[in-house]
Protein backbone atom coordinates (compact mmCIF):
# COMPACT_ATOMS: atom_id res chain seq x y z
CA UNK A 1 0.00 0.00 0.00
CA UNK A 2 2.92 2.26 -0.42
CA UNK A 3 2.46 5.74 -2.36
CA UNK A 4 2.86 6.24 -5.66
CA UNK A 5 5.51 8.84 -6.25
CA UNK A 6 3.98 11.62 -8.43
CA UNK A 7 6.80 13.65 -9.32
CA UNK A 8 9.31 10.43 -10.30
CA UNK A 9 7.79 10.68 -14.07
CA UNK A 10 8.79 14.10 -14.61
CA UNK A 11 12.69 13.70 -13.86
CA UNK A 12 14.03 14.90 -17.38
CA UNK A 13 14.40 12.86 -19.68
CA UNK A 14 14.84 9.53 -17.65
CA UNK A 15 11.58 7.80 -18.93
CA UNK A 16 11.64 3.67 -19.06
CA UNK A 17 13.39 1.60 -21.96
CA UNK A 18 10.33 0.80 -24.49
CA UNK A 19 10.31 -0.23 -27.86
CA UNK A 20 10.75 1.62 -30.62
CA UNK A 21 7.79 3.21 -32.24
CA UNK A 22 7.32 4.01 -35.78
CA UNK A 23 4.86 7.30 -36.22
CA UNK A 24 6.15 7.57 -39.25
CA UNK A 25 2.97 6.28 -41.31
CA UNK A 26 0.50 7.97 -38.35
CA UNK A 27 -1.51 10.43 -39.02
CA UNK A 28 -0.32 13.02 -35.95
CA UNK A 29 -3.63 14.61 -35.26
CA UNK A 30 -4.69 10.71 -35.03
CA UNK A 31 -2.28 9.88 -32.45
CA UNK A 32 -2.71 13.06 -30.35
CA UNK A 33 -6.51 12.77 -30.02
CA UNK A 34 -5.88 8.80 -29.06
CA UNK A 35 -3.41 9.97 -26.33
CA UNK A 36 -5.35 13.08 -25.04
CA UNK A 37 -8.91 10.39 -24.77
CA UNK A 38 -6.25 8.00 -22.82
CA UNK A 39 -5.29 11.04 -20.61
CA UNK A 40 -8.58 12.15 -20.28
CA UNK A 41 -9.55 9.12 -18.12
CA UNK A 42 -9.66 8.86 -14.67
CA UNK A 43 -6.21 8.26 -12.80
CA UNK A 44 -4.22 7.47 -15.92
CA UNK A 45 -1.33 9.16 -14.55
CA UNK A 46 -1.22 6.08 -12.15
CA UNK A 47 -1.20 3.09 -15.15
CA UNK A 48 1.62 1.48 -16.06
CA UNK A 49 1.71 2.40 -19.78
CA UNK A 50 1.29 6.30 -19.01
CA UNK A 51 5.27 6.82 -19.96
CA UNK A 52 4.63 4.81 -23.40
CA UNK A 53 1.88 6.92 -24.07
CA UNK A 54 3.65 10.38 -22.91
CA UNK A 55 6.19 9.63 -25.35
CA UNK A 56 4.36 8.54 -28.50
CA UNK A 57 2.05 12.31 -27.92
CA UNK A 58 5.05 14.25 -27.63
CA UNK A 59 7.03 12.53 -30.56
CA UNK A 60 3.77 13.25 -32.43
CA UNK A 61 4.02 17.24 -31.44
CA UNK A 62 1.49 17.15 -28.54
CA UNK A 63 1.88 19.91 -26.44
CA UNK A 64 2.87 19.59 -22.70
CA UNK A 65 0.64 22.23 -21.15
CA UNK A 66 -2.46 20.39 -22.37
CA UNK A 67 -1.01 16.73 -21.01
CA UNK A 68 -0.52 18.17 -17.42
CA UNK A 69 -4.03 19.72 -17.74
CA UNK A 70 -5.73 16.58 -18.60
CA UNK A 71 -3.73 14.44 -16.16
CA UNK A 72 -3.96 16.74 -12.99
CA UNK A 73 -7.90 17.22 -14.10
CA UNK A 74 -8.63 13.92 -13.87
CA UNK A 75 -6.89 12.70 -11.01
CA UNK A 76 -9.49 11.13 -8.47
CA UNK A 77 -5.93 9.32 -6.33
CA UNK A 78 -8.01 6.34 -5.84
CA UNK A 79 -5.21 4.58 -4.91
CA UNK A 80 -3.95 7.09 -2.43
CA UNK A 81 -7.14 7.50 -1.02
CA UNK A 82 -7.33 3.73 0.33
CA UNK A 83 -4.22 4.40 1.80
CA UNK A 84 -5.27 7.24 3.93
CA UNK A 85 -8.07 5.45 4.68
CA UNK A 86 -6.15 2.04 5.85
CA UNK A 87 -3.96 4.80 7.81
CA UNK A 88 -6.92 5.98 9.31
CA UNK A 89 -8.12 2.94 10.51
CA UNK A 90 -4.61 1.57 12.04
CA UNK A 91 -4.44 5.00 13.79
CA UNK A 92 -7.52 4.21 15.02
CA UNK A 93 -6.33 0.95 17.06
CA UNK A 94 -7.18 -1.45 14.06
CA UNK A 95 -4.86 -4.42 14.18
CA UNK A 96 -2.32 -3.84 10.80
CA UNK A 97 -2.95 -7.24 9.34
CA UNK A 98 -6.72 -6.77 9.46
CA UNK A 99 -6.37 -3.44 7.54
CA UNK A 100 -4.32 -5.09 4.75
CA UNK A 101 -6.68 -8.28 4.52
CA UNK A 102 -9.57 -6.03 4.21
CA UNK A 103 -8.22 -4.31 1.23
CA UNK A 104 -6.81 -7.22 0.15
CA UNK A 105 -10.32 -9.31 -0.10
CA UNK A 106 -11.98 -5.92 -1.97
CA UNK A 107 -8.89 -5.74 -4.38
CA UNK A 108 -9.58 -9.50 -4.97
CA UNK A 109 -13.30 -9.22 -5.87
CA UNK A 110 -12.96 -6.63 -8.22
CA UNK A 111 -10.40 -8.23 -10.20
CA UNK A 112 -12.88 -11.02 -10.22
CA UNK A 113 -15.64 -8.97 -10.97
CA UNK A 114 -14.19 -7.16 -13.96
CA UNK A 115 -11.37 -9.36 -14.79
CA UNK A 116 -10.82 -9.39 -18.76
CA UNK A 117 -9.18 -12.40 -20.59
CA UNK A 118 -8.14 -10.48 -23.81
CA UNK A 119 -6.78 -7.89 -21.69
CA UNK A 120 -4.97 -10.07 -19.66
CA UNK A 121 -3.22 -12.02 -22.66
CA UNK A 122 -1.89 -8.82 -24.11
CA UNK A 123 0.17 -8.04 -20.96
CA UNK A 124 2.38 -10.54 -22.86
CA UNK A 125 2.13 -9.06 -26.18
CA UNK A 126 2.57 -5.56 -25.17
CA UNK A 127 5.50 -6.70 -22.54
CA UNK A 128 7.58 -9.73 -24.49
CA UNK A 129 8.66 -11.14 -21.61
CA UNK A 130 7.41 -12.28 -17.65
CA UNK A 131 5.96 -9.19 -16.19
CA UNK A 132 8.21 -8.65 -12.73
CA UNK A 133 5.04 -7.44 -10.87
CA UNK A 134 3.45 -11.06 -11.57
CA UNK A 135 6.11 -13.22 -10.48
CA UNK A 136 6.38 -10.79 -7.15
CA UNK A 137 2.40 -11.75 -6.65
CA UNK A 138 2.76 -15.85 -7.16
CA UNK A 139 4.81 -15.49 -3.71
CA UNK A 140 2.17 -14.00 -1.63
CA UNK A 141 -1.11 -16.48 -0.76
CA UNK A 142 -3.59 -13.85 -1.08
CA UNK A 143 -3.02 -13.26 -4.63
CA UNK A 144 -2.47 -17.47 -5.49
CA UNK A 145 -6.09 -17.81 -4.59
CA UNK A 146 -7.47 -15.15 -6.97
CA UNK A 147 -5.25 -16.85 -9.56
CA UNK A 148 -7.14 -20.25 -8.78
CA UNK A 149 -10.37 -18.88 -9.05
CA UNK A 150 -9.59 -16.84 -11.99
CA UNK A 151 -8.11 -19.71 -13.71
CA UNK A 152 -11.38 -21.86 -12.99
CA UNK A 153 -13.51 -18.97 -14.42
CA UNK A 154 -11.26 -18.60 -17.77
CA UNK A 155 -9.36 -21.88 -18.20
CA UNK A 156 -8.89 -20.53 -21.88
CA UNK A 157 -6.83 -17.73 -20.59
CA UNK A 158 -3.01 -17.67 -21.46
CA UNK A 159 -1.82 -15.34 -18.98
CA UNK A 160 -3.65 -17.44 -16.23
CA UNK A 161 -2.42 -20.60 -17.79
CA UNK A 162 1.42 -19.26 -17.63
CA UNK A 163 0.44 -18.22 -13.84
CA UNK A 164 -0.76 -21.48 -12.81
CA UNK A 165 2.58 -22.99 -14.42
CA UNK A 166 4.65 -20.29 -12.62
CA UNK A 167 3.16 -20.92 -9.26
CA UNK A 168 3.90 -24.86 -9.75
CA UNK A 169 7.39 -24.17 -10.66
CA UNK A 170 8.06 -21.82 -7.62
CA UNK A 171 6.75 -25.05 -5.46
CA UNK A 172 2.84 -24.55 -4.73
CA UNK A 173 2.04 -27.20 -6.65
CA UNK A 174 0.43 -29.15 -3.74
CA UNK A 175 -2.27 -25.73 -3.81
CA UNK A 176 -3.83 -26.08 -6.88
CA UNK A 177 -5.30 -29.77 -6.93
CA UNK A 178 -8.85 -28.21 -7.82
CA UNK A 179 -7.63 -25.97 -10.49
CA UNK A 180 -8.80 -27.47 -13.92
CA UNK A 181 -6.21 -25.49 -15.49
CA UNK A 182 -3.64 -27.56 -14.36
CA UNK A 183 -5.07 -30.65 -16.28
CA UNK A 184 -4.18 -28.67 -19.61
CA UNK A 185 -0.31 -28.57 -18.95
CA UNK A 186 1.27 -31.88 -18.51
CA UNK A 187 4.41 -30.26 -16.37
CA UNK A 188 1.94 -29.02 -14.11
CA UNK A 189 -0.19 -31.73 -13.37
CA UNK A 190 2.69 -34.01 -13.04
CA UNK A 191 3.84 -32.23 -10.51
CA UNK A 192 0.26 -31.76 -8.22
CA UNK A 193 -0.33 -35.38 -9.38
CA UNK A 194 3.05 -36.41 -7.48
CA UNK A 195 2.46 -33.94 -4.45
CA UNK A 196 -1.12 -35.16 -4.14
CA UNK A 197 -0.36 -38.59 -4.17
CA UNK A 198 2.80 -38.24 -2.01
CA UNK A 199 0.45 -36.54 0.74
CA UNK A 200 -2.11 -39.48 0.21
CA UNK A 201 0.49 -41.90 1.57
CA UNK A 202 1.72 -40.13 4.53
CA UNK A 203 -1.72 -38.78 5.72
CA UNK A 204 -3.12 -42.04 5.39
CA UNK A 205 -7.02 -42.40 6.32
CA UNK A 206 -7.16 -38.40 7.08
CA UNK A 207 -5.67 -37.64 4.07
CA UNK A 208 -8.16 -39.50 2.29
CA UNK A 209 -10.97 -37.94 3.45
CA UNK A 210 -10.13 -34.61 3.86
CA UNK A 211 -8.70 -34.13 -0.13
CA UNK A 212 -9.78 -37.06 -1.66
CA UNK A 213 -12.78 -34.89 -3.20
CA UNK A 214 -10.47 -32.35 -4.74
CA UNK A 215 -8.04 -35.17 -5.80
CA UNK A 216 -10.90 -36.94 -7.83
CA UNK A 217 -12.43 -33.29 -9.38
CA UNK A 218 -9.01 -32.59 -10.78
CA UNK A 219 -7.90 -36.21 -12.19
CA UNK A 220 -11.94 -36.85 -13.42
CA UNK A 221 -11.47 -33.64 -15.18
CA UNK A 222 -10.97 -35.55 -19.06
CA UNK A 223 -10.34 -38.95 -20.14
CA UNK A 224 -6.68 -37.91 -20.74
CA UNK A 225 -5.68 -36.99 -16.81
CA UNK A 226 -8.23 -39.97 -15.87
CA UNK A 227 -6.04 -42.52 -17.61
CA UNK A 228 -2.79 -40.78 -17.34
CA UNK A 229 -2.92 -40.83 -13.45
CA UNK A 230 -4.53 -44.12 -12.94
CA UNK A 231 -1.81 -45.37 -15.13
CA UNK A 232 0.65 -44.03 -12.52
CA UNK A 233 -1.59 -45.64 -9.81
CA UNK A 234 -1.27 -49.09 -11.12
CA UNK A 235 2.67 -48.84 -11.68
CA UNK A 236 2.69 -47.53 -8.48
CA UNK A 237 0.95 -50.36 -7.11
CA UNK A 238 3.16 -53.11 -8.07
CA UNK A 239 5.74 -51.79 -5.79
CA UNK A 240 6.19 -53.75 -2.20
CA UNK A 241 6.50 -50.56 -0.09
CA UNK A 242 3.19 -49.36 -0.13
CA UNK A 243 1.82 -50.95 -3.10
CA UNK A 244 -1.30 -51.74 -1.43
CA UNK A 245 -2.22 -47.73 0.19
CA UNK A 246 -1.60 -46.94 -4.05
CA UNK A 247 -4.32 -49.46 -4.74
CA UNK A 248 -6.35 -48.29 -2.37
CA UNK A 249 -6.26 -45.19 -3.48
CA UNK A 250 -6.64 -45.85 -7.34
CA UNK A 251 -9.80 -47.75 -5.83
CA UNK A 252 -11.51 -44.57 -3.90
CA UNK A 253 -11.06 -42.57 -7.70
CA UNK A 254 -12.44 -45.34 -9.71
CA UNK A 255 -15.38 -45.12 -7.14
CA UNK A 256 -15.82 -41.33 -7.06
CA UNK A 257 -15.69 -41.72 -10.63
CA UNK A 258 -18.32 -44.04 -11.09
CA UNK A 259 -20.37 -41.80 -8.79
CA UNK A 260 -19.87 -38.88 -10.71
CA UNK A 261 -21.61 -40.91 -13.71
CA UNK A 262 -18.51 -41.41 -15.98
CA UNK A 263 -17.61 -44.30 -17.62
CA UNK A 264 -14.40 -45.42 -16.79
CA UNK A 265 -15.03 -49.18 -16.30
CA UNK A 266 -13.08 -49.79 -19.80
CA UNK A 267 -9.83 -47.91 -18.31
CA UNK A 268 -9.75 -49.97 -15.39
CA UNK A 269 -10.10 -53.89 -17.15
CA UNK A 270 -7.51 -52.36 -18.98
CA UNK A 271 -5.42 -51.65 -16.45
CA UNK A 272 -6.42 -54.97 -14.75
CA UNK A 273 -5.06 -57.42 -17.52
CA UNK A 274 -8.31 -57.84 -18.71
CA UNK A 275 -7.88 -57.38 -22.60
CA UNK A 276 -5.90 -60.51 -22.26
CA UNK A 277 -9.16 -62.48 -21.84
CA UNK A 278 -11.91 -60.98 -24.29
CA UNK A 279 -14.37 -62.80 -23.14
CA UNK A 280 -14.08 -62.27 -19.03
CA UNK A 281 -13.53 -58.62 -20.32
CA UNK A 282 -16.70 -58.11 -22.16
CA UNK A 283 -19.00 -60.06 -19.19
CA UNK A 284 -17.56 -57.46 -17.02
CA UNK A 285 -17.82 -54.50 -18.54
CA UNK A 286 -21.73 -55.13 -19.22
CA UNK A 287 -22.14 -55.81 -15.61
CA UNK A 288 -19.97 -52.93 -14.28
CA UNK A 289 -21.26 -50.26 -17.32
CA UNK A 290 -24.86 -51.02 -15.89
CA UNK A 291 -23.92 -51.15 -12.21
CA UNK A 292 -26.12 -54.67 -12.60
CA UNK A 293 -25.41 -58.62 -12.14
CA UNK A 294 -26.54 -60.98 -14.65
CA UNK A 295 -26.81 -65.18 -15.07
CA UNK A 296 -25.38 -65.31 -18.25
CA UNK A 297 -22.31 -63.23 -17.70
CA UNK A 298 -21.42 -64.78 -14.21
CA UNK A 299 -21.84 -68.42 -15.73
CA UNK A 300 -19.07 -67.37 -18.04
CA UNK A 301 -17.00 -65.70 -15.39
CA UNK A 302 -17.69 -69.12 -13.23
CA UNK A 303 -16.74 -71.27 -15.98
CA UNK A 304 -13.50 -69.14 -16.24
CA UNK A 305 -12.29 -69.15 -12.84
CA UNK A 306 -13.31 -73.25 -12.15
CA UNK A 307 -10.99 -74.02 -14.72
CA UNK A 308 -7.35 -74.89 -14.23
CA UNK A 309 -6.15 -71.70 -15.65
CA UNK A 310 -8.06 -69.04 -14.04
CA UNK A 311 -7.96 -65.75 -15.21
CA UNK A 312 -5.87 -63.17 -12.53
CA UNK A 313 -8.21 -62.79 -9.24
CA UNK A 314 -7.84 -58.57 -9.48
CA UNK A 315 -10.02 -59.06 -12.25
CA UNK A 316 -13.02 -59.44 -10.38
CA UNK A 317 -11.57 -57.83 -7.25
CA UNK A 318 -12.82 -54.45 -7.98
CA UNK A 319 -14.62 -52.52 -5.45
CA UNK A 320 -17.80 -52.08 -7.37
CA UNK A 321 -18.10 -55.77 -8.40
CA UNK A 322 -17.93 -57.07 -5.44
CA UNK A 323 -20.62 -54.25 -4.08
CA UNK A 324 -22.75 -55.74 -6.26
CA UNK A 325 -22.25 -59.32 -4.98
CA UNK A 326 -22.86 -58.35 -1.23
CA UNK A 327 -25.87 -56.42 -2.59
CA UNK A 328 -27.39 -59.50 -4.28
CA UNK A 329 -26.76 -61.52 -1.90
CA UNK A 330 -27.38 -59.96 1.13
CA UNK A 331 -30.24 -57.55 0.14
CA UNK A 332 -33.36 -58.30 1.80
CA UNK A 333 -35.82 -59.13 -0.41
CA UNK A 334 -33.63 -60.16 -3.59
CA UNK A 335 -34.21 -62.88 -5.74
CA UNK A 336 -31.69 -65.06 -6.76
CA UNK A 337 -32.27 -68.63 -9.38
CA UNK A 338 -31.90 -71.31 -7.11
CA UNK A 339 -29.73 -73.25 -10.23
CA UNK A 340 -27.21 -69.97 -10.11
CA UNK A 341 -26.68 -68.90 -7.14
CA UNK A 342 -23.27 -71.35 -6.41
CA UNK A 343 -22.05 -69.22 -8.92
CA UNK A 344 -22.59 -66.11 -7.40
CA UNK A 345 -21.36 -67.33 -3.79
CA UNK A 346 -17.91 -69.46 -5.65
CA UNK A 347 -17.15 -66.13 -7.34
CA UNK A 348 -17.63 -63.71 -4.49
CA UNK A 349 -15.95 -66.39 -2.31
CA UNK A 350 -12.67 -66.80 -5.05
CA UNK A 351 -12.03 -63.22 -4.97
CA UNK A 352 -12.44 -62.66 -1.17
CA UNK A 353 -9.75 -65.03 -0.43
CA UNK A 354 -7.87 -66.96 -3.34
CA UNK A 355 -3.50 -66.41 -3.22
CA UNK A 356 -1.84 -65.59 -6.10
CA UNK A 357 1.89 -65.82 -6.26
CA UNK A 358 3.75 -64.05 -8.78
CA UNK A 359 7.25 -64.12 -9.91
CA UNK A 360 8.40 -61.59 -13.13
CA UNK A 361 5.39 -60.84 -14.36
CA UNK A 362 4.20 -64.89 -14.19
CA UNK A 363 1.94 -66.23 -12.13
CA UNK A 364 3.00 -69.24 -10.56
CA UNK A 365 0.70 -70.82 -8.51
CA UNK A 366 -3.44 -69.95 -6.61
CA UNK A 367 -3.87 -70.95 -2.93
CA UNK A 368 -7.51 -71.53 -2.79
CA UNK A 369 -7.30 -73.44 0.97
CA UNK A 370 -9.99 -70.72 2.61
CA UNK A 371 -12.26 -71.12 -0.18
CA UNK A 372 -14.61 -74.11 0.13
CA UNK A 373 -14.88 -72.58 4.04
CA UNK A 374 -16.03 -68.88 3.05
CA UNK A 375 -18.19 -70.82 0.31
CA UNK A 376 -20.12 -72.44 2.68
CA UNK A 377 -20.46 -69.55 5.31
CA UNK A 378 -21.64 -67.01 2.63
CA UNK A 379 -24.10 -69.78 1.68
CA UNK A 380 -25.16 -70.12 5.31
CA UNK A 381 -25.34 -66.41 6.10
CA UNK A 382 -27.26 -65.69 2.81
CA UNK A 383 -29.83 -68.07 3.76
CA UNK A 384 -30.27 -66.66 7.15
CA UNK A 385 -30.83 -63.04 5.58
CA UNK A 386 -32.90 -64.13 2.24
CA UNK A 387 -35.65 -65.49 5.16
CA UNK A 388 -36.38 -61.82 6.50
CA UNK A 389 -36.59 -63.06 10.29
CA UNK A 390 -37.20 -60.28 12.66
CA UNK A 391 -35.45 -60.27 15.64
CA UNK A 392 -36.66 -62.53 18.29
CA UNK A 393 -36.66 -65.32 15.03
CA UNK A 394 -33.11 -65.03 14.93
CA UNK A 395 -32.12 -65.93 18.49
CA UNK A 396 -31.86 -69.36 17.67
CA UNK A 397 -29.35 -68.36 14.59
CA UNK A 398 -26.81 -66.55 16.94
CA UNK A 399 -24.72 -69.34 17.34
CA UNK A 400 -24.22 -69.70 13.57
CA UNK A 401 -24.13 -65.75 13.06
CA UNK A 402 -21.66 -65.45 14.99
CA UNK A 403 -19.35 -68.15 13.58
CA UNK A 404 -19.38 -67.11 10.11
CA UNK A 405 -18.94 -63.11 11.32
CA UNK A 406 -15.49 -63.92 11.58
CA UNK A 407 -15.03 -63.82 7.84
CA UNK A 408 -14.73 -60.59 6.28
CA UNK A 409 -16.77 -60.63 3.40
CA UNK A 410 -19.36 -62.27 5.57
CA UNK A 411 -18.75 -59.58 7.98
CA UNK A 412 -19.56 -56.78 5.30
CA UNK A 413 -22.46 -58.54 3.79
CA UNK A 414 -24.08 -58.87 7.86
CA UNK A 415 -23.39 -54.86 7.87
CA UNK A 416 -25.19 -54.10 4.81
CA UNK A 417 -27.75 -56.60 5.45
CA UNK A 418 -27.98 -54.91 9.21
CA UNK A 419 -28.16 -51.61 7.65
CA UNK A 420 -31.03 -52.49 5.00
CA UNK A 421 -33.15 -54.24 7.82
CA UNK A 422 -32.52 -51.40 10.51
CA UNK A 423 -33.59 -48.70 7.71
CA UNK A 424 -36.79 -49.92 7.39
CA UNK A 425 -38.99 -47.18 8.87
CA UNK A 426 -41.21 -49.67 10.95
CA UNK A 427 -38.14 -51.69 11.99
CA UNK A 428 -37.54 -50.01 15.53
CA UNK A 429 -41.56 -49.71 15.99
CA UNK A 430 -42.55 -53.14 15.61
CA UNK A 431 -39.24 -54.53 17.88
CA UNK A 432 -39.45 -55.17 21.61
CA UNK A 433 -35.91 -55.93 22.31
CA UNK A 434 -34.05 -53.30 24.75
CA UNK A 435 -31.08 -54.33 22.37
CA UNK A 436 -32.01 -55.65 18.89
CA UNK A 437 -30.07 -58.30 17.75
CA UNK A 438 -29.44 -56.42 14.69
CA UNK A 439 -27.45 -53.95 16.66
CA UNK A 440 -25.53 -56.50 18.99
CA UNK A 441 -24.23 -58.04 15.68
CA UNK A 442 -23.01 -54.71 14.97
CA UNK A 443 -20.86 -55.27 18.27
CA UNK A 444 -19.81 -58.75 17.05
CA UNK A 445 -18.48 -56.97 13.82
CA UNK A 446 -16.86 -54.30 15.76
CA UNK A 447 -14.70 -56.68 17.32
CA UNK A 448 -13.63 -58.97 15.08
CA UNK A 449 -13.02 -56.35 11.98
CA UNK A 450 -11.14 -53.13 12.39
CA UNK A 451 -11.09 -52.09 9.07
CA UNK A 452 -15.06 -52.11 9.08
CA UNK A 453 -14.77 -49.82 12.06
CA UNK A 454 -15.49 -46.72 9.87
CA UNK A 455 -18.60 -48.27 8.00
CA UNK A 456 -20.11 -49.45 11.32
CA UNK A 457 -19.68 -45.58 12.77
CA UNK A 458 -21.19 -44.38 9.40
CA UNK A 459 -24.53 -46.35 10.38
CA UNK A 460 -24.50 -45.77 13.90
CA UNK A 461 -24.45 -42.15 13.29
CA UNK A 462 -27.22 -42.49 10.69
CA UNK A 463 -29.55 -43.92 13.32
CA UNK A 464 -28.46 -41.59 16.06
CA UNK A 465 -29.51 -38.64 13.72
CA UNK A 466 -32.58 -40.56 12.92
CA UNK A 467 -35.75 -38.51 13.83
CA UNK A 468 -37.93 -41.64 14.70
CA UNK A 469 -40.58 -39.35 15.02
CA UNK A 470 -42.96 -42.82 15.22
CA UNK A 471 -41.94 -43.54 18.78
CA UNK A 472 -42.46 -41.84 21.84
CA UNK A 473 -40.51 -39.28 23.37
CA UNK A 474 -39.08 -41.42 26.44
CA UNK A 475 -38.80 -44.71 23.87
CA UNK A 476 -36.85 -42.56 21.42
CA UNK A 477 -34.48 -41.16 24.27
CA UNK A 478 -34.14 -44.91 25.10
CA UNK A 479 -33.59 -46.35 21.64
CA UNK A 480 -30.62 -43.51 20.85
CA UNK A 481 -29.25 -44.94 24.77
CA UNK A 482 -28.86 -48.02 23.03
CA UNK A 483 -26.86 -46.64 19.99
CA UNK A 484 -24.79 -44.73 22.15
CA UNK A 485 -23.72 -47.95 23.93
CA UNK A 486 -22.93 -49.43 20.11
CA UNK A 487 -20.63 -46.46 19.94
CA UNK A 488 -18.96 -47.09 23.46
CA UNK A 489 -18.06 -50.41 22.45
CA UNK A 490 -16.84 -49.39 18.91
CA UNK A 491 -14.45 -46.87 20.87
CA UNK A 492 -13.23 -50.02 23.36
CA UNK A 493 -12.69 -51.77 20.08
CA UNK A 494 -10.17 -48.92 18.90
CA UNK A 495 -12.00 -46.79 17.07
CA UNK A 496 -11.32 -44.28 19.74
CA UNK A 497 -10.69 -40.39 18.18
CA UNK A 498 -13.58 -40.81 15.39
CA UNK A 499 -16.07 -42.21 18.01
CA UNK A 500 -15.34 -39.13 20.72
CA UNK A 501 -15.14 -36.01 17.83
CA UNK A 502 -18.62 -37.04 16.74
CA UNK A 503 -19.98 -36.95 19.81
CA UNK A 504 -18.27 -33.68 20.86
CA UNK A 505 -19.64 -32.49 17.38
CA UNK A 506 -22.95 -33.60 18.68
CA UNK A 507 -22.64 -31.82 21.92
CA UNK A 508 -21.08 -28.31 20.61
CA UNK A 509 -23.97 -27.73 17.99
CA UNK A 510 -26.61 -27.80 20.60
CA UNK A 511 -28.78 -30.01 18.83
CA UNK A 512 -28.35 -33.26 21.27
CA UNK A 513 -30.00 -34.02 24.35
CA UNK A 514 -27.89 -33.09 27.19
CA UNK A 515 -28.96 -36.45 28.73
CA UNK A 516 -27.75 -38.59 25.75
CA UNK A 517 -24.25 -37.01 26.20
CA UNK A 518 -23.97 -36.93 29.76
CA UNK A 519 -24.91 -41.22 29.00
CA UNK A 520 -21.72 -41.25 26.67
CA UNK A 521 -19.57 -39.83 28.85
CA UNK A 522 -20.13 -41.83 31.83
CA UNK A 523 -20.37 -44.61 29.73
CA UNK A 524 -17.01 -44.14 28.07
CA UNK A 525 -15.38 -43.30 31.92
CA UNK A 526 -16.29 -47.40 32.68
CA UNK A 527 -14.02 -48.40 29.78
CA UNK A 528 -11.22 -46.41 29.83
CA UNK A 529 -8.34 -46.11 31.99
CA UNK A 530 -5.02 -44.36 31.83
CA UNK A 531 -2.48 -43.64 30.52
CA UNK A 532 -4.66 -41.29 28.16
CA UNK A 533 -3.11 -39.75 24.81
CA UNK A 534 -3.45 -36.06 23.96
CA UNK A 535 -5.26 -35.92 21.51
CA UNK A 536 -8.31 -37.94 23.07
CA UNK A 537 -7.71 -36.00 26.57
CA UNK A 538 -8.58 -32.43 23.89
CA UNK A 539 -11.60 -34.39 22.69
CA UNK A 540 -13.04 -35.77 25.97
CA UNK A 541 -12.30 -33.08 28.58
CA UNK A 542 -14.09 -30.33 27.78
CA UNK A 543 -17.10 -32.20 27.90
CA UNK A 544 -16.34 -33.24 31.52
CA UNK A 545 -15.65 -29.90 32.44
CA UNK A 546 -19.05 -28.80 31.08
CA UNK A 547 -21.03 -27.95 34.05
CA UNK A 548 -24.28 -28.83 32.48
CA UNK A 549 -23.14 -32.21 31.49
CA UNK A 550 -21.66 -33.76 34.09
CA UNK A 551 -22.50 -30.97 37.29
CA UNK A 552 -25.23 -33.40 38.74
CA UNK A 553 -22.46 -36.27 38.15
CA UNK A 554 -19.38 -34.86 40.60
CA UNK A 555 -18.78 -34.72 43.96
CA UNK A 556 -17.55 -31.31 44.50
CA UNK A 557 -17.09 -31.73 48.18
CA UNK A 558 -15.54 -35.47 48.83
CA UNK A 559 -13.91 -36.23 45.17
CA UNK A 560 -13.82 -39.47 44.19
CA UNK A 561 -16.20 -39.21 41.61
CA UNK A 562 -14.61 -40.71 37.74
CA UNK A 563 -15.30 -37.48 36.51
CA UNK A 564 -13.11 -35.60 38.94
CA UNK A 565 -10.38 -38.48 38.90
CA UNK A 566 -9.94 -38.11 34.73
CA UNK A 567 -9.67 -34.07 35.40
CA UNK A 568 -7.43 -34.34 38.11
CA UNK A 569 -5.01 -37.07 36.11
Amino acid sequence: MADYEEDSMWDGDEYPESPEIDDDEENTETVQEECLEKFASNDYIMEPEVFNMLKRYFKAGGSPEQVVQLLSDNYTAVAQTANLMADMLISAGVDIKEVQEMVENHLKALIFKCFDPKKADSIFTDEGQTPSWLAEMVEFPTWRSLFYQLAEEHPDCLMLNFTIKLISDAGYQGEITSVSTACHQIEVFSKVLRTSITMFLDGREDAIEKHLAEFTKMVCHGEHTYLYSQVVMHVLAQENKGGFNMKRLYQEVYQAAKEKGLDVTPINLALSGAAAYPRACQALSSMLSRSSLNPADITLLYTMYTSSDPPPVDMIRSPHFLDLFIQCLFKPGSKINPDHRPKYVYLLSYASCAVENWKKGMRKSVSKEELKMTSQAIEKIHSLCSENKVSSELIADVSTLFQCLKYPVVAMGVLKWVDFTVSEKNYFQLNTDHTPLHLVLLDEISTKHILLHQRVLELLTRLFESPFDDLDVLVQLELKKTILDRMVHLLSCGCVLPVVTYMKNCWQRGDTDMSLVRHFVTEVLDVISPPFTQEFVQLFLPMLENEEVTGSLRNDTEGGDPISEFIGQ
